[in-house]
């Protein structure tokens, strides 16, 4: 039985460049770096002291004020991109009173939830007593809260759940809500991931597992995919967001088609709770399994958005499985890493870069790996599109999430061909 045809209708971003889909990907065409030092709180001591941070962010007016005082960041920027995703598709005013909100849903996820209200209750309980912990503590760390606020802003009633896989957790969310529009039960799904993780504790974490970059002389350097000499990825912070629509649902309504999303793939290496298998066989079959998913040949598939996250094993991890997948055909396929610019958005990072890899089949560009200035050995003969935009009529994008606990996930795109 032939599967169901799911198009991308609407896109939003809260980004370290802005809040507006076509300003990021301009600022990720020219190559520029989002990569500050931290002035939020005080990181003298800290190995690491800068990240990919969100400032002069306002909620305007796609939430309430008193109500986005009180929640977490990641919170208002699940809301801010949602509902910019959700105007982008045309889905406000009467359209949106129109949906038989039975039949919409939302899955967006996030790694760590509510970091900044968890360290800020934590410090209150310690110093003050629990009484006068605020009592919306649990509501906004939980990481399902994001979506269940949206919801019930818009009154969708359909499927509603957080999935929190680390890092590959936007790309499970875009592909759970995938298969509910598939199985029939939905034909609008919000789907995509949030993060806001960079405060003392988030940012001590990461460090004790020495995970982080520590080129504090020069942060905009500090993220550098394949490069021989990264020493670790970056913390970025924002959200990625989907409105995906069933095909039939989609051209009934007169929606903007921005792209089709033709299949994906989860599974999980079993092998280690935070390095991945080096040979990338698992990786690779989850790309196997996507392009399998999606019903195409795997020579049509000309662009990889890359998880690459400047760390030692995984950027390589994810060249081995390209190499096994694809054979000699992995030559001609034009790769890049968004995370050069932005840096590793952890949950929000496959929404992030499914919005990229969108933009690059509506554009025709590809926008460059920044700092790659001393490819690995194993990267030659790829082209990972380093230091300057390329043009390039993709056919099929991948989009690569890889997680902590060994979670894989793999999304394929394509322009909308009616």
């Amino acid at each position: 039985m032939s599967k169901k045809r799911i198009v991308v209708t609407g896109m939003g971003v809260v980004s370290c460049f802005g809040n507006d889909v076509d300003q990021f990907y301009a600022q990720l065409l020219e190559g520029k770096s989002g990569i500050v030092p931290i002035e939020e709180f005080n990181v003298a001591d800290y190995p690491t002291r800068f990240a990919g941070v969100i400032r002069e962010f306002e909620v305007g007016d796609y939430m309430d004020k008193k109500q986005a005082r009180r929640v977490d960041p990641f919170i208002r920027y699940v809301m801010v991109a949602g509902k910019k995703a959700m105007e982008m598709a045309q889905l406000k005013g009467e359209a949106l009173d129109k949906l038989q909100k039975d039949r919409c849903g939302i899955i967006v996820g996030s790694g760590m939830g509510g970091m900044t209200v968890f360290y800020e209750g934590t410090e209150t309980v310690l110093q003050k007593g629990f009484r006068r912990l605020t009592p919306f503590f649990v509501p906004y760390i939980i990481t399902n809260m994001g979506g269940a606020l949206l919801a019930i802003d818009l009154g969708f009633r359909g499927p509603n759940y957080s999935i929190s896989t680390a890092c590959a957790t936007s790309n499970y969310s875009i592909h759970a809500a995938a298969e509910q529009i598939r199985q029939g039960v939905a034909d609008v799904m919000i789907c995509g991931g949030a993060e806001a993780s960079i405060t003392p504790i988030g940012l001590a974490g990461f460090v004790a597992i020495r995970a982080l970059s520590t080129r504090n002389e020069d942060p905009t350097k500090a993220s550098r995919p394949w490069d021989q000499q990264r020493d670790g990825f970056v913390m970025g912070e924002g959200a990625g967001v989907l409105v995906l629509e069933s095909l039939e649902h989609a051209l009934a309504r007169g929606a903007p088609i921005l792209a089709e999303y033709l299949g994906g793939s989860i599974n999980c290496d079993a092998y280690h709770m935070t390095d991945p298998r080096e040979d990338g066989e698992v990786v690779g079959k989850c790309m196997e399994l996507a392009i399998a998913d999606a019903d195409i040949s795997k020579e049509r598939v000309n662009y990889i958005n890359a998880h690459a996250t400047s760390t030692l094993a995984g950027d390589l991890c994810e060249i081995n499985a390209i190499t096994k997948v694809f054979g000699p055909h992995a030559k001609n396929i034009k790769i890049n890493s968004t995370k050069s610019m932005i840096g590793h958005c952890l949950g929000a990072a496959g929404g992030l870069e499914a919005v990229a890899t969108i933009m690059a089949i509506r554009t025709g560009k590809l926008h460059p790996t920044i700092n790659l200035d001393q490819p690995e050995p194993a990267v030659e003969g790829f082209d990972l599109i380093p230091h300057s935009t390329k043009e390039h009529k993709v056919d099929v994008a991948l989009s690569n999430s890889f997680g902590f606990g060994g979670h894989n996930s793999t999304l394929a795109f394509s322009a909308y061909h009616p």
